[in-house]
């Protein structure tokens, strides 16, 4: 790489974060734009989810067949090939006439941002020496944890001020600097200059594209779908299974195979796989759930749910950098790692004593705790997995890395959603047999609501049902707090119960990298 030498490696840093930005911000901004987009398009509302669904099933697909891409095309290429992809697939959507040509370009767009993300990584880890590498994942990092906190706010306000539209148009102006600068300032390694004759691996392509689809569509749609009461993702949770269990074998036989699984006889690469899965379950969950809680039950607006979540994400910022200068005095990512798992499960425990009289405070200082904790998992973590990795491998490594952490989310914001309405039903059905006439406080309470409502004019018939309606909604909420608290404290033993796996994970090596 004599010729990257001669090239600034901040200017490439930024050269691969906009990129990487504008892909995790797209992956979360549409959703608080749904409402509106389902009247502009007169779409039902499940139709309008496949606007969400198409984008992650496309992702999924693309993200662990990216390395064996770059190969094929040349890392530069293919890179500036996906960001124009995605860009013109941006302006697209916004230019959608009706429901079904979004879904396409969401696909497309899909398609095109699965490769971003691995490739931006690739890129940092090799332009950085061994010793910088904490630095560039904490820089990477930064970009990667931005998206999921700036996301929803960001498709919130400008769906308000502008249009829906215009959560897709942002991309243009950044995608046309990112394709200039790619072309500027990125060269491609030496090892993937060298021509090969690569055989296509066409069985692990197919498998590939249905194993992960339908794996994507089951998690996105399981709870919609009342889970295996239907027909459809029972159907789909088979092709699931016995394509990725076909991928496997066809993978590890083919001499070039579109997925790489070879790379997990590195144990730590494997136990930091396993890490980051529940790191994605973990993250992912919190952040459905902390607003849910507080628009639902706390009568929230977006925007100020959205505030909620700020102050944690800023923690999250700041502490990655020093996270990462930390990584290049020798510090071992295990324990920095050790730690974060630790104080982000601190911050579920605290979680879980939410109250429905909880103030605004009361919401962010556990959650800036979480930014804290949060902030210290990413960068180490993804240092040390991704150090034992060779530079030709690199590709592959990043991009089955980046899957398991999407995977991980959406099995984590499929299980809280699920757990959630089973909870609610559960507390609902306690906290209903305490509102009974032999109950002398329910009596008292329903008493005081009826009187009341006799003495805003109502007629006694009335002014009992309104009583009754009011204990009903109230008995409503409490059952939804503490379904979140329970599913909180889950999340607390989650981060808890993977720090054995911190055994595996080696000391980064020089010369691995």
């Amino acid at each position: 790489m004599s010729e990257a030498k001669n090239i600034n490696k901040w200017l490439v840093t930024i050269t691969v974060m906009l990129p990487t930005i504008m892909e995790i911000v797209d992956t979360s901004v549409a959703n608080v734009a749904l409402p509106h987009m389902k009247g502009s398009l007169n779409a039902g509302t499940d139709e309008i989810t496949w606007v969400l669904t198409s984008y992650l099933v496309a992702n999924a697909v693309v993200l662990p067949m990216t390395g064996w891409l770059s190969r094929m095309f040349g890392r530069k290429r293919f890179l500036i090939t996906c960001i124009t992809l995605f860009t013109l697939a941006s302006f697209f959507c916004g230019a959608a006439p009706n429901l079904g040509s979004l879904i396409f370009f969401r696909i497309l767009q899909g398609a095109a941002g699965g490769a971003l993300i691995p490739n931006s990584q690739a890129i940092l880890m090799e332009t950085f020496p061994p010793k910088e590498q904490g630095m560039a994942m904490a820089i990477f990092g930064i970009g990667a944890m931005f998206g999921p906190i700036i996301g929803p706010a960001l498709g919130g306000y400008v769906t308000d001020q502008l249009n829906w539209r215009w959560i897709f148009y942002i991309n243009f102006p950044i995608g046309v600097i990112a394709v200039i600068m790619a072309a500027a300032f990125l060269v491609d390694p030496e090892y993937l200059k060298i021509k090969q004759k690569i055989s296509i691996d066409y069985w692990g392509l197919t498998l590939l594209v249905l194993g992960f689809g339908s794996l994507q569509l089951v998690l996105d749609k399981g709870q919609q779908e009342d889970w295996f009461a239907s027909s459809f993702i029972i159907l789909f949770s088979l092709v699931a299974l016995i394509s990725l269990m076909a991928l496997i074998l066809a993978e590890l036989r083919h001499p070039h195979p579109i997925v790489n699984l070879r790379l997990f006889k590195y144990v730590s690469y494997s136990a930091g796989n396993f890490l980051m899965f529940v790191f994605g379950f973990c993250l992912y969950s919190a952040i459905m759930l902390i607003p849910l809680f507080l628009q639902t039950l706390m009568g929230y607006d977006a925007t100020r749910a959205g505030m909620v979540l700020a102050p944690g994400g800023v923690v999250t910022l700041c502490v990655m950098p020093f996270v990462g200068a930390a990584l290049s005095r020798g510090v071992q990512g295990r324990y920095i790692v050790l730690c974060g798992l630790c104080i982000g499960a601190t911050s579920m425990f605290i979680m879980q004593g939410f109250t429905l009289e909880a103030s605004y405070w009361d919401f962010v200082w556990p959650r800036m705790v979480l930014g804290l904790g949060l902030g210290m998992i990413f960068v180490p973590l993804s240092t040390t997995t991704l150090s034992v990795i060779p530079r030709p491998e690199m590709g592959n490594a990043t991009g089955m890395y980046n899957l398991l952490r999407n995977i991980g989310g959406s099995v984590g914001i499929a299980v809280s959603a699920t757990l959630l309405q089973r909870f609610s039903q559960f507390y609902q059905n306690v906290l209903v047999a305490h509102a009974n006439p032999m109950n002398p406080l329910f009596q008292e309470k329903l008493a005081a609501l009826t009187q009341a409502a006799l003495d805003s004019g109502m007629p006694q018939s009335a002014a009992e049902q309104t009583a009754l309606g009011m204990l009903y909604r109230t008995i409503q909420r409490q059952a939804g707090m503490l379904s979140y608290n329970h599913i909180f404290w889950i999340i607390g033993i989650a981060f808890l119960s993977v720090i054995p796996f911190l055994l595996l994970l080696r000391k980064p090596k020089e010369e691995a990298a």
